[in-house]
């Protein structure tokens, strides 16, 4: 997979083409929050530091039928600007002779944002001429967009793919991305616990599969938890469930031996905006539905936490956005920060919603890596790479 960095590319006067990840939340037009951006910052001033003239791609939420005004990229160039104190050029899209002529204006260390990729349905469709088109604004073609690393869109596959023969290199996000997970994946330091939470076993059967084989213990939380209750014959209540999948729950629970980790005991309640909760051991009342892992289970998980040296957490262990059923989440996530501070382990969180648990409780700080793409990182839990940076220097 890719090695070089643009710190090993000369920028200087070249045209810097950098796919990025702006897709913040946007209410009204105002950012509501900016961190996509300002994990960005390293890599853009790296190159305009140096006299690149940078280029900068993105996509902002789903579109449906081209432009639409609420996802315009333009708010996202206002605020880069101010963290960057200087000018950032907007164009009104992301090719053509408008953007064409924008980039050929460019003196050194310039700063251009083009409108949101996603206006054209041949991004996602990653279409050979729009690919051709995004190429032509680059000598030098970056990567540091991690949270779309997965996908083969134009902007992440074609456009590189149409510019061979220049240099395509990643930036430091993603470099920081790879270091952590690849480390997770094929040297990790043991004990290695991974913590999967979260709804559906459906949407991460692979990743399980590949951790069980890599990783010393995985827990389980979540409503994922339900169904392999169900594949052990217990009675679950009105617990959410994937009913297709209790077969493929039991072959894992078989394959795993002791290596897997259930609840031992369950916070159940009458329906997701209850306030009065009950805890219960093994079987959940019919009329009753479980939202989170319970206090002994927090105390089970927090001990194979505490010896571990490496833990990959992905998945949120109850409804943690609900007052009555947080514990669980909170619990795991101070257990990973005490990890990490307390005996020095390697701690990373898989994004999306445990990302945002983390964040929330203020510990994003005290754990070694908060990854920057919730699906990225489990595909690449699951398969080590990505095709889009293989084809990259």
């Amino acid at each position: 997979m890719a090695s070089k960095t643009v710190a090993d590319v000369d920028v200087k006067g070249k045209k810097v083409l950098m796919r990025v990840d702006f897709n913040v939340p946007l209410e009204g037009g105002a950012i509501q929050d900016d961190r996509r951006i300002a994990q960005a910052i390293p890599t853009i001033k790296n190159v305009i530091d140096r006299g690149g003239r940078l280029v900068l791609m993105s996509h902002l939420g789903r579109p449906k039928a081209g432009p639409e005004a609420k996802f315009s990229l333009k708010p996202c160039a206002d605020h880069l600007s101010k963290l960057l104190n200087k000018p950032v050029t907007f164009t009104s899209d992301c090719i053509g002779a408008e953007v064409e002529a924008a980039v050929a204006a460019m003196k050194d260390g310039d700063v251009v944002l083009l409108e949101n990729l996603r206006f054209h349905k041949e991004e996602e469709k990653n279409d050979p001429n729009f690919a051709k088109q995004l190429a032509k604004l680059g000598d030098v073609y970056v990567n540091d967009a991690f949270g779309t690393a997965h996908r083969e869109h134009a902007s992440t596959f074609g456009a590189a793919q149409a510019m061979q023969g220049k240099p395509r290199v990643i930036g430091f996000l993603i470099q920081k991305e790879l270091k952590f997970l690849g480390g997770a994946v094929s040297e990790p330091a043991r004990p290695f616990v991974a913590i999967m939470g979260g709804a559906k076993v459906s949407d991460k059967i692979a990743v399980i599969e590949n951790l069980l084989a890599k990783a010393d213990s995985l827990l389980i939380g979540g409503a994922m938890a339900y169904t392999f209750f169900l594949a052990q014959g217990k009675t679950i209540g009105k617990s959410l469930v994937e009913a297709d999948k209790v077969d493929l729950a039991a072959r894992l629970l078989e394959k795993a031996g002791t290596k897997l980790k259930l609840p031992v005991d369950t916070v159940v309640a009458d329906g997701f905006d209850s306030t009065e909760v009950t805890v219960v051991e093994g079987k959940i009342p019919e009329d009753k539905s479980g939202f989170d892992i319970g206090p002994k289970t927090r105390e089970l998980y927090k001990a194979e936490i505490a010896k571990a040296k490496t833990i990959i957490w992905n998945g949120p262990m109850g409804v943690f956005e609900k007052k009555p059923f947080a514990a669980g989440t909170a619990a795991i996530a101070e257990a990973v920060a005490s990890a990490t501070q307390g005996s020095g382990a390697v701690t990373i969180i898989g994004g999306g919603d445990s990302a945002a648990a983390i964040e929330e409780l203020g510990l994003s700080e005290k754990v070694s890596h908060v990854s920057t793409g919730g699906g990225a990182s489990l595909e690449f839990l699951e398969n080590g790479h990505f095709s889009t940076l293989d084809i990259l220097d």
